[in-house]
């Protein structure tokens, strides 16, 4: 199985999510894309029902992490189908664009440019690839920790932070159920053990104690 860290941000680097609906209106896209046949893009989802759908079998793509950002995205996916990776980031970035233009009366491109799909290609990008994803949020601390140079200050406000940050996939890892029907976690759970949280708790205490150099993980 071949993975893929996909990510992309506004055009500009402008905000692309402006409050709960933009953030939930994207989740559910990422479900209502992620099928072979054609798709739906229309009405407004509650979230009660993206939380408890049931994962259609016939899906382009699994979904193994996912983080929302004010201006950014990032994905961690596999692909079921030949073509279902393209197919699905076209999908996503298409609906979604579509959706913020015509609520917030714009026209025009609303990414940068295309999706980057970085081949997850060695065991050190396999490792650290779920961490990085969804350690995002702590950019939301106003700048005191330093996740990305490999140090943190507080581990255990590092993970307040986490665990009050809804648009991600690291919830449901920790087994709260937030977004599941979007997200395979059995491939991880089985590389971690079912200890995915408890490792990620423990990293973040090394690094406390003892910086490490970060992997290049946005080229």
């Amino acid at each position: 199985m071949d993975l893929y860290h996909a990510l992309n941000r506004g055009v500009d680097k402008r905000t692309i999510f402006l409050d709960t609906q933009d953030y939930a209106r994207f989740v559910h896209d990422m479900y209502e894309f992620n099928k072979i046949g054609s798709a739906k893009n229309v009405g407004r989802n509650s979230m009660s029902d993206l939380r408890s759908h049931s994962y259609q079998t016939t899906r382009l793509v699994d979904i193994h992490g996912w983080c929302l950002m004010g201006n950014h995205y990032h994905l961690l996916l596999s692909e079921r189908t030949e073509g279902g990776l393209v197919l699905f980031l076209r999908r996503l970035n298409v609906g979604y664009a579509k959706y913020f233009n015509e609520r917030y009366d714009r026209s025009g491109t609303l990414f940068q440019g295309r999706t980057k799909k970085l081949h997850i290609d060695n065991d050190a990008y396999f490792l650290h690839i779920l961490n990085y994803i969804h350690l995002n949020p702590l950019d939301t601390a106003g700048g005191k920790e330093n996740w990305r140079e490999g140090t943190i200050t507080d581990p255990d406000k590092a993970l307040e932070i986490l665990n009050s940050y809804r648009w991600s996939s690291y919830l449901d890892y920790g087994g709260t159920k937030n977004f599941p029907s979007v997200l395979t976690t059995s491939f991880f759970n089985d590389v971690f053990e079912g200890r995915y949280q408890k490792q990620l708790e423990e990293y973040l205490k090394d690094i406390a104690e003892n910086p490490i150099q970060h992997l290049q993980l946005e080229k």
